[in-house]
């Protein structure tokens, strides 16, 4: 018994947090550098190699929804994450070999042929890519459920995403400099080789803290089969009469609800009551369930209207996604046509801009949390809810993109008259997003985590990563768009007009801004006192 009363809480955050960090540094450490890994050793064309990384970065943030579905359905946290972290080394092992080994890699170029890769170096290259994406993926937001499972207050659940993301971005800022550095300045067998061994001892910490681990509930099958049940038993039972006796519908085999992620709120949704409504032959003389596609438990179908009325929210990341991964874009592309020196001998990467947003985006919630929220409870004697968080973030991101609008408006007239402006007006709107991101990504996790139901823990983490996967997919229509109804995006950005782009995206966040509004006004918390970040003695469950 005494060693069952030590299993979780804070001992556990060493070694889920030290796996996530190192997992974090290797695989920023190879995606950072993909595209000029893929065009100076592998000759391949800059457009080519700029797909292949657009891709592998999309596929990377909605790939994580895919480990999360294995975690709640069938392995459980534990096993989904040791065997991902062991994937994602193996994968980063063939990269590493691809480097070192010249038969894995086509010849240099040389002034008058440049020859192709053949078809088994590409194979042994991609297998490791996606190995390493996949596995990358499949420990992430998995491991941001089984850390907040180590813990039953929702304030100390609330720190534990802060302090999980704080290492998680200091280690993809170490990945993207120290690492990227080492791969271009020493060689990339070596560069590789060192995100393979960070990989390598993240598995090992977080195979050392198991025994601390609280023990997981044993596989309970898919919930996804048994919220696909309840949308298939209420329309088959379209036509039969609603009543307002409790009686009448399904409790489960001991005829209560054994397990609940908020109050009961039949008057939502009322036609999927008709799911757990008991129908003549629905259930045997044992009282179990005799045609599970007829009928479902009560606790089901809440479940089901849980999702339904987490999903406008959930929603709403999504163009907020798209206008900060689209201003990553164009930063670039802006910091390639400005004087990027430090000095007389140091040039700032124009990859590496984007490096500042996650540091400010470090050290935000590292004050958020030591810093503002005690500040703001002295105060108000109450806390952000995470839903005021999120909101917050909304705001910020938006600020970004009218301060860069305006940088770009001043930079385009410095050019015009011949000038090149400095890099570092770039920092501003930099911060700002690492800021806004502070707030509403740490957030999203912790509400997803909060209020999804108890049988989808994994995947409410993973779902604040899917947004930002459909944000690449979407952020390169958005795009496309402006280059084939504008002239704001020519191949030269000198001859275009970025700050319209960046103005249209004002408005898109602000739009977005007044949906979320809108659905977080709306919005009924499932238990109570639902924590801000960093916040105990939270607003309960009225409180929007």
């Amino acid at each position: 018994m005494s060693a069952r009363r030590v299993n979780g809480g804070w001992i556990t955050f060493p070694f889920i947090t030290g796996t996530v960090a190192l997992v974090a540094l290797a695989g920023n450490g190879w995606t950072a550098n993909l595209m000029v890994y893929l065009i100076e050793e592998f000759n391949m064309k800059s457009i080519a190699a700029a797909q292949i990384w657009t891709a592998f970065s999309g596929s990377s943030s909605l790939l994580p929804i895919l480990g999360a579905i294995v975690a709640d359905s069938y392995a459980g946290c534990f096993t989904v994450i040791a065997a991902s972290t062991l994937i994602s080394l193996l994968g980063l092992i063939l990269i590493t070999v691809t480097a070192i080994l010249n038969k894995l890699r086509p010849q240099q170029c040389n002034s008058n042929f440049c020859p192709n890769s053949s078809g088994s170096q590409l194979a042994v290259l991609y297998t490791g890519l996606a190995m390493a994406a996949l596995g990358s993926a499949g420990t992430r937001f998995t491991s941001l459920t089984i850390g907040a499972n180590q813990f039953d207050k929702p304030e100390d659940r609330s720190r534990f995403f802060n302090w999980c993301f704080v290492a998680q971005y200091v280690a993809s800022v170490i990945g993207a400099t120290v690492m990227v550095y080492i791969q271009d300045n020493v060689s990339w067998g070596l560069g590789f080789g060192l995100c393979a061994g960070a990989n390598a001892i993240g598995l090992l910490i977080f195979l050392l803290g198991k025994r601390l681990y609280r023990p997981e509930d044993g596989p309970r099958g898919s919930p996804y089969g048994d919220l696909a049940r309840v949308v298939v038993a209420a329309v088959k039972k379209r036509n039969i009469r609603l009543t307002l006796n409790n009686e009448d519908y399904y409790y489960g085999h001991h005829g209560q609800v054994t397990e609940t992620a908020g109050p009961t709120s039949k008057k939502k949704f009322r036609f999927l009551n008709r799911a757990a409504l008991k129908t003549e032959g629905d259930i045997r003389q044992d009282g179990s369930v005799a045609k599970p596609w007829r009928l479902c438990t009560m606790q089901q179908v809440e479940d089901f209207k849980t999702l339904l009325r987490i999903f406008p929210l959930w929603s709403s990341g999504i163009l907020l996604s798209t206008t900060i991964v689209t201003q990553g874009s164009l930063v670039i592309l802006q910091a390639l046509a400005m004087d990027r020196h430090l000095g007389p001998h140091f040039k700032i990467p124009a990859g590496s801009m984007w490096v500042l947003s996650m540091i400010s985006l470090s050290i935000s919630l590292t004050l958020s949390d030591r810093v503002f929220s005690p500040i703001w409870r002295k105060a108000v004697n109450r806390s952000f809810t995470v839903l005021q968080w999120i909101g917050v973030g909304h705001i910020l991101n938006t600020l970004s993109l009218v301060v860069a609008s305006v940088v770009e408006a001043k930079r385009l007239g410095a050019t015009h008259h011949h000038q090149k402006l400095s890099s570092l007006l770039l920092f501003p709107q930099l911060i700002l997003v690492g800021v806004g991101l502070s707030l509403h990504h740490p957030g999203q996790a912790a509400f997803f985590y909060q209020e999804f139901p108890l049988s989808l823990r994994s995947t409410a983490t993973a779902m604040a990563s899917v947004t930002i996967g459909i944000g690449y997919y979407l952020s390169t229509l958005f795009l496309d768009l402006f280059r084939r109804v504008t002239e704001w995006l020519p191949n030269n950005i000198n001859d275009g007009r970025a700050d319209n782009v960046y103005w249209t995206l004002v408005a898109v966040g602000m739009l977005n801004f007044v949906y979320y509004l809108i659905c977080a006004g709306c919005y009924k918390y499932q238990i109570r006192n639902s924590e801000g970040i960093g916040g105990a003695n939270g607003n309960s469950a009225s409180n929007k």
